[in-house]
C-alpha cells in the first residue's frame, strides 16, 4: 500500500510541475505539445495541418499559432504562439536514459488538464519511420501508457524535467520518444528561428533489392544485391555524377546498399564527395558524388 501511495504522490507531483507546460495541438486535438520557451511550443511534425495551428493550454485558453519551423524528416516542429502565463518546461541537466529508468508520460486532454502516466525505459537506440518514411534513429523506447493524441508531449523525470518528446507507438504498450539531449535543443532553436534543416538527396528513384534482382534476371543479367535506379532527376547530384536509369547501386561510401536505409544513412552522415559503386549491365564502375545535395526527397 505504501508503494502505491508513493507512486500516486509522484504522479501528482509531476502533474503539478509539468501540467501547465503541456498543450493540445489542433482544433480537434490531433496531438500534444510542450512550451519550450516564451512564445514557443514544440510538437511533432505529423501533428500539423497547414501553417496555422490551434493551441489549447492547460487552463482552457485557446490561441492560434503559426508554424515557425518544421523538420518533416525528423518529425519535429516549433509553433510561434502567445504562451501567456504557461511556463517553459525545465530540461534535464543530462539525458542518460538506460533500460529500467523510470519515466512519466504527460499529454494534453480534451478537458485541458494533463494526463500523467508512469513507466520505464524498455530499450534505447530504437528507430522509427518519419512522416515521409525516412528512418529516424536514436529513439528511446518506454512503457508509460499514452492515449491517442499524446504524440508531441513530453516524457519527464520525477522532478518534471524534460527527458524526451513522444512521437510513435509500437504495438501495444511500448512507445518511442526523441531524447531531449543537446542536439534536440539545437534543432528546436533552429526551427524557432525559421531555419529548415537540409536533407541531403541524390535525386533518384530506386527499386528495392528484391525487385532489382527480379528485373536483372528477366533481362539475363547476374544477381547482385543493390538498389536499381528507376529515374534520375535532371541536374541533380546523381545526374551530375553520371548515374543513369538501369544502374544498380551496390555500395555507397564503402557500405553495401542492401536497402534504401543504408543509402539514406550515408547521405545524411557523409559529406560530399563520396563514392558510389554501381553495376551498369555487367560492368562495375565507381562514380563520385561531389556536388551540393538537394534539400528534400527520398534518395
Amino acid at each position: 500500500m505504501q508503494a502505491l501511495e508513493e507512486i500516486g504522490g509522484a504522479i501528482a507531483a509531476v502533474a503539478d510541475r509539468v501540467g501547465s507546460s503541456v498543450v493540445g495541438i489542433g482544433s480537434r486535438r490531433r496531438g500534444s505539445g510542450i512550451v519550450v520557451a516564451d512564445g514557443q511550443v514544440a510538437t511533432n511534425a505529423h501533428n500539423l495541418r497547414g501553417d496555422e495551428v490551434t493551441v489549447t493550454f492547460a487552463d482552457g485558453r485557446r490561441a492560434t499559432g503559426r508554424v515557425a519551423g518544421v523538420d518533416v524528416e525528423g518529425d519535429l516542429a516549433v509553433i510561434a504562439v502567445d504562451t501567456g502565463s504557461s511556463p517553459a518546461i525545465a530540461w534535464a541537466d543530462s539525458v542518460d536514459l538506460t533500460v529500467g529508468t523510470p519515466v512519466f508520460g504527460v499529454s494534453a486532454t480534451t478537458g485541458g488538464g494533463p494526463r500523467v502516466t508512469i513507466g520505464h525505459v524498455s530499450a534505447t537506440e530504437r528507430a522509427f519511420r518519419g512522416p515521409r518514411g525516412r528512418r529516424i534513429g536514436g529513439s528511446v523506447e518506454h512503457t508509460a501508457p499514452l492515449a491517442p493524441g499524446s504524440s508531441g508531449g513530453p516524457i519527464v523525470d520525477a522532478e518534471g524535467r524534460l527527458l524526451g518528446i513522444d512521437t510513435n507507438r509500437l504495438g501495444e504498450g511500448f512507445y518511442l520518444a526523441i531524447p531531449a539531449d543537446a542536439g534536440l535543443r539545437e534543432r528546436l532553436a533552429a526551427l524557432a528561428r525559421g531555419e529548415a534543416p537540409s536533407t541531403p538527396r541524390l535525386g533518384i528513384a530506386v527499386a528495392p533489392a528484391m525487385v532489382a534482382r527480379r528485373l536483372r534476371r528477366s533481362v539475363g543479367l547476374s544477381d547482385r544485391e543493390g538498389l536499381l535506379v528507376r529515374d534520375v532527376e535532371p541536374d541533380s547530384p546523381a545526374a551530375r555524377a553520371g548515374l543513369a536509369e538501369g544502374d544498380l547501386i551496390v555500395s555507397a561510401g564503402g557500405r553495401a546498399t542492401t536497402d534504401l536505409d543504408v543509402l539514406q544513412d550515408v547521405l545524411a552522415s557523409t559529406p560530399p564527395p563520396f563514392e558510389l559503386t554501381i553495376l551498369r549491365g555487367e560492368e562495375e564502375r565507381t562514380v563520385s558524388v561531389g556536388g551540393e545535395a538537394d534539400a528534400t526527397g527520398e534518395a
